[in-house]
């Protein structure tokens, strides 16, 4: 049976909520955004540093957006943000997607991005979300698929570094292909008008490939990863470093390219 309290593999660090801060709604959330209206009351769940929750409030205002997380220090970052962005329709808490602590039909839309990789019990998190859907309403899931991302130029200490982080992820009790997975965990969670799509970022300009090269080496020696891959017996400190380099490497190439390929669901209720 999966692990409802899985470890969450990225942890907060500065590498991650540098690249957790660069997501808006237009460049993570395009596939929901036909759905919104003023008025509509949105969950947010695993708002992270909040940056598309401060969207997607100034979107649906004078609805309000219930912006949850279960790590409670990254609410602050998350508050920050909604401030930052002039928007004071947001009420934020600490919650567990496994046991949402809100009624049923609560919300017109509930949407998770990035969430149900790192969940223990994906199908049961989507019954949650669907619980607290209102009829009518529409739960928006987006996650990347690992073991899809491709890149160039070619690397081998790379193929490395995607081997292992696939493996850390499930040892952590999370999926790190779930794009491919979020049509049938909404089918097992008892959705039955899905959409399913798929989107992908694309870094390719130099200023892109510095900050994402950059960002991933820090976070391969720096953050909870690293701290898990090598607790946990999957890795080195020396081996770490040796993938840090390789990302510094494919990152001083002048023709080096990166997609991330997501999954996304559209579940109306």
């Amino acid at each position: 049976m999966p692990k409802e309290n899985a470890v969450y593999t990225h942890g907060h660090h500065e590498s991650v909520l540098r690249s957790h801060r660069w997501r808006t709604a237009a460049n993570s959330a395009a596939y929901l955004l036909p759905e919104l209206r003023a008025g509509q009351d949105l969950l947010d769940v695993g708002c992270g540093p909040g940056t598309i929750t401060a969207d997607l409030a100034a979107l649906v205002a004078p609805g309000t957006v219930t912006a949850v997380d279960a790590a409670a220090n990254v609410l602050d970052r998350a508050r920050e943000a909604a401030a930052a962005a002039g928007v004071d329709n947001v009420r934020f808490a600490v919650a567990d997607v496994h046991a949402l602590d809100f009624p049923d039909d609560s919300f017109d839309i509930v949407h998770a991005h990035q969430v149900l990789q790192h969940v223990g019990d994906p199908v049961r998190a989507l019954h949650e979300m669907r619980r607290v859907c209102r009829p009518g309403g529409v739960v928006a899931v987006r996650d990347a698929d690992y073991g899809a991302f491709t890149w160039f130029p070619s690397v081998p200490v790379l193929d490395d570094w995607l081997e292992l982080y696939r493996r850390v992820a499930r040892a952590n009790g999370g999926e790190p292909d779930a794009g491919r997975r979020l049509l049938s965990w909404a089918r097992q969670a008892g959705f039955t008008d899905i959409t399913a799509t798929a989107a992908a970022w694309c870094f390719a300009t130099p200023d892109e490939i510095a900050w994402w090269s950059g960002l991933w080496a820090d976070r391969t020696i720096a953050s909870s990863y690293a701290e898990t891959a090598t607790g946990g017996g999957h890795t080195t400190p020396e081996q770490l470093a040796g993938i840090a380099e390789a990302w510094r490497e494919w990152g001083a190439a002048e023709d080096a390219w990166f997609m991330t390929p997501h999954g996304e669901i559209l579940c109306r209720v």
